[in-house]
C-alpha cells in the first residue's frame, strides 16, 4: 500500500485540473475536462475505500520521508502568503496581511531553526479519513458537474457579472485538492498549509462577482479564517517546541493520556481555530456574507469543503477535550450557536439565508457533540456530518435551479412549487424532510445526542438541543408547507430551465439521501460503530438492525404526502370554485369580489418575526455573549497550563 499512487494523486489531480479549466477558454472543452475530473476524482475516492477495505480497514500510515514534499509545501504556503499580502494591499485591507504573514513566518521557523521533530507518518488513513474523502470526493464531485450547467445559466441571467468561468472552476478543483490533502495529512505542519490553502479558496470564491458587497464578504471571510490559522499555527509550534512532534495523533494522545499542559493548550489553540472555520459564533457572520458567491460555491463551502474541515479537526481532538475545560467551552458554544441561529432562521425568508442559518445551527450541534466527547455523541456528529452533507449539497443546488427558472429564491415565491416546477420541488422536499423529518439521519443523530447530554447531565446542552430544534422544525415546515400550498398559482408561464447536467447531480443527491436513510441501521453497524471504536476504543451499538423495516415504513409515509397531494391537484383542477375566500370566488382560487365590489387576490404568507427575532436583533448579543465565553475560558485553559507547566 505505501506504494500505492492513489492517495498523491487524489492532491496532484485536482490540482492538475484546476491549472487546465484556468488556461483553458473553450466552453466545450472547458467543460468535458470538469465533467472527466469529477468523475475520476469520485473514481480515485472508490478504488482508496476500495483498497483499504480490501486490507481489512486497518489504519494505513504512509510516508515517513517527504523532505521534497515537506519544502514544497512550505513553499506553497509562501506563495499564499504573498497572494493575501498582494490583495489586501489592492483593496486597503493592509491588517489583514499580517494574519497571513504572522502564522507563516510561525512555520518557517519552525521548519529551519525550531527543535528538531521526531519522524512520523505524514499521510494517516482510517474510518474518519476515508468517511471525509468519500464526501468531499462525491459531493464535491457532483457540485462540479451540477456547476457546469448552473454556471451558464447564472451568466445569462446576470449579465452585470463578467464571465470568469476558468477562474471559478480552477477554485472549485483547487478547493478539493485542499481538502483532500487536509483530512489525509497526519503533519501539523501539512495541516496548517492545507487549512491556509482551504481559507484563500473561500476568500476568492466570496469576492467573484468582485461587487463591493462580494469583496467586503470575502475579506470578512478571510481574516476570520487567517484568525484561527494564527491560533492553530501558534498551537502547532507551542507543542512542537515541548513535545519535539508534530502528530496530530501524538497532540490527542499526549493530551488525553498523558495530560501535558502543552498539548492541553495546543487542543484548545486548535479547537478555537476550528471554531472560526466551522463558523460558529461569534464568527459566523462570514458563511453568511458567503451567500453573494454563485450557489456551487455556497453548496460546497456548506456540505462538503471548509466548514467541514473544522467539524473534522473537532472530531479528531475529541477525545482529548472529554471532560475537560476545552470540551466545555466546544460545547456551550457549539450549542448556544445551535439554539441562537435557529432562532435567526425563523426570521429569513430568502432560501439561501435560510440554508446559511441552518448550517451554522447544525454545525453548531456537531461542534457540541465533538465537545462532549464521548463515544455516544462522537456516533451523532459522525452521522450529522453525513446526512447535513448531501442535504445541504441537495439544497443549495435545488435552490439555484430554481432562482435560475423563478428569477427569485424567494420562499414565498415558491408557493406551489410542487404543481410549477415538480420535479425540482420533489427535490427539494427530500433535501428538507432530510433535515429534519423522521426516519432520516438528522433527526435520529440530534436524538442521540439528546441521550447522550441527558446521561452526561449536561442540562444547559439539553435545553439547547430541545429548543433548538424546536425552532429548526418551524422554519423547515413554513418552507415545506409553501412547496404543496395550492392557492395563490402563478399566472405566468414558468419554464423550468435546469440543464441536465444540474439534474443529474441532484437526482443523485436525491438517490443517496433515500438510500442512506434505508441503508442507516446497517451503516451504523459496519462503520461508523467501527470508528467510534476506533476513536475512543470502546465499541457502541445504538441502532438494531431490524429497525430497518420501520424506518422503510416511515420513509414511505414520508414521500407518500407530496405525492398525494400532487395527484389531489390534478384530481381537483376542475372544483376550484368550491374554496371559500371571503367573497365571491372568481373560479379560480386565487382571487374574488370582497363586500364593496372590488376584485382582490389571495395571498397566503407566513410570518417571519423580522422585529422581534431577526439577525438585526439578535446577532451582536449573540456574538458579545460568545466572545466573552472564548475570552474567558481560553484565558483560564491557557493560563491554568501555563501555570502548572
Amino acid at each position: 500500500m505505501s506504494d500505492w499512487p492513489i492517495v498523491p494523486f487524489l492532491i496532484i489531480f485536482p490540482l492538475a485540473i484546476a491549472f487546465l479549466m484556468f488556461v483553458v477558454r473553450a466552453e466545450k472543452v472547458r467543460s468535458f475536462i470538469a465533467y472527466a475530473g469529477a468523475v475520476l476524482i469520485m473514481v480515485g475516492v472508490g478504488i482508496l475505500t476500495y483498497v483499504w477495505i480490501d486490507g481489512g480497514c486497518e489504519t494505513i500510515k504512509l510516508y515517513v520521508d517527504t523532505e521534497v514534499a515537506d519544502y514544497t509545501i512550505l513553499g506553497g504556503e509562501i506563495i499564499l502568503m504573498f497572494v493575501v499580502t498582494f490583495l489586501s494591499f489592492k483593496y486597503k485591507k493592509y491588517w489583514v496581511s499580517l494574519l497571513s504573514i504572522i502564522p507563516t513566518g510561525g512555520m518557517i521557523w519552525l521548519e529551519f531553526f525550531g527543535p528538531q521533530t521526531a519522524r512520523i507518518s505524514h499521510i494517516y488513513i482510517d474510518h474518519l479519513s476515508i468517511l471525509m474523502c468519500i464526501i468531499v470526493g462525491v459531493i464535491g464531485g457532483l457540485i462540479v458537474i451540477y456547476a457546469t450547467g448552473y454556471m451558464h445559466g447564472y451568466h445569462a441571467h446576470h449579465k452585470e457579472v463578467q464571465d470568469r468561468r476558468h477562474y471559478f472552476f480552477m477554485l472549485l478543483f483547487l478547493f478539493l485538492s485542499a481538502m483532500f490533502g487536509f483530512v489525509l495529512s497526519e503533519s501539523l505542519l501539512w495541516i496548517d498549509f492545507f487549512w491556509e490553502l482551504t481559507s484563500v479558496c473561500s476568500f476568492l470564491l466570496i469576492g467573484y462577482t468582485r461587487e463591493k458587497e462580494a469583496v467586503q464578504n470575502s475579506f470578512r471571510a478571510l481574516w476570520m479564517n487567517l484568525l484561527g490559522g494564527c491560533a492553530l499555527a501558534v498551537g502547532i509550534i507551542y507543542f512542537a517546541v515541548d513535545i519535539h512532534t508534530v502528530s496530530l495523533h501524538d497532540l490527542v494522545y499526549v493530551s488525553r493520556v498523558i495530560g501535558s499542559p502543552a498539548a492541553m493548550i495546543a487542543v484548545a489553540l486548535v479547537a478555537f481555530a476550528a471554531l472560526t472555520k466551522a463558523a460558529q459564533l461569534p464568527f459566523s457572520t462570514w458563511l453568511i456574507g458567503a451567500m453573494v458567491a454563485p450557489t456551487p460555491s455556497s453548496a460546497l463551502l456548506h456540505s462538503a469543503t471548509m466548514v467541514k474541515a473544522g467539524i473534522y479537526i473537532l472530531l479528531r481532538l475529541s477525545p482529548a477535550m472529554s471532560g475537560t475545560m476545552t470540551g466545555m467551552m466546544i460545547s456551550l458554544i457549539g450549542g448556544f450557536t445551535f439554539l441562537a441561529t435557529s432562532i435567526m432562521a425563523i426570521a429569513q425568508s430568502d432560501g439561501k439565508k435560510i440554508l446559511a442559518f441552518s448550517t451554522i445551527s447544525n454545525l453548531g450541534l456537531m461542534v457540541a457533540c465533538a465537545g462532549v466527547g464521548t463515544p455516544e455523541t462522537m456516533w451523532a456528529g459522525v452521522f450529522l456530518m453525513i446526512f447535513h452533507a448531501i442535504s445541504k449539497s441537495l439544497l443549495f443546488q435545488d435552490v439555484g435551479a430554481t432562482e435560475n427558472s423563478l428569477h427569485s429564491r424567494d420562499v414565498e415565491d415558491m408557493h406551489g412549487l410542487l404543481y410549477i416546477m415538480p420535479k425540482l420541488a420533489a427535490f427539494m422536499f427530500i433535501g428538507i424532510a432530510g433535515m429534519f423529518l423522521a426516519p432520516f439521519g438528522m433527526l435520529i443523530s440530534k436524538w442521540s445526542a439528546l441521550r447522550a447530554s441527558v446521561d452526561e447531565r449536561n442540562v444547559i446542552l439539553v435545553l439547547f438541543i430541545v429548543f433548538g430544534s424546536a425552532t429548526t422544525s418551524l422554519y423547515w415546515t413554513k418552507w415545506m408547507g409553501k412547496l404543496v400550498s395550492h392557492t395563490h398559482l402563478t399566472e405566468e408561464k414558468i419554464k423550468d430551465v435546469t440543464r441536465p447536467t444540474e439534474m443529474i447531480s441532484l437526482s443523485i443527491h436525491a438517490v443517496l439521501m433515500i438510500l442512506l436513510c434505508m441503508l442507516f441501521p446497517l451503516l451504523s453497524t459496519v462503520y461508523v460503530n467501527p470508528l467510534v471504536s476506533e476513536t475512543f476504543g470502546a465499541s457502541m451499538n445504538v441502532l438494531p438492525v431490524d429497525i430497518l423495516i420501520v424506518l422503510a415504513i416511515i420513509i414511505l409515509l414520508v414521500f407518500a404526502v407530496p405525492v398525494l397531494a400532487y395527484i389531489y391537484s390534478r384530481k381537483i383542477a376542475f372544483n376550484r370554485k368550491d374554496s371559500y375566500m371571503n367573497g365571491v370566488n372568481y373560479g379560480d382560487n386565487r382571487s374574488f369580489v370582497d363586500s364593496f365590489g372590488d376584485r382582490k387576490t389571495l395571498w397566503l404568507s407566513n410570518h417571519y418575526y423580522k422585529d422581534m427575532v431577526g439577525k438585526r436583533k439578535l446577532m451582536k448579543p449573540a456574538q458579545i455573549f460568545t466572545m466573552a465565553v472564548l475570552i474567558v475560558m481560553m484565558a483560564i485553559i491557557i493560563g491554568g497550563n501555563i501555570g502548572i507547566h
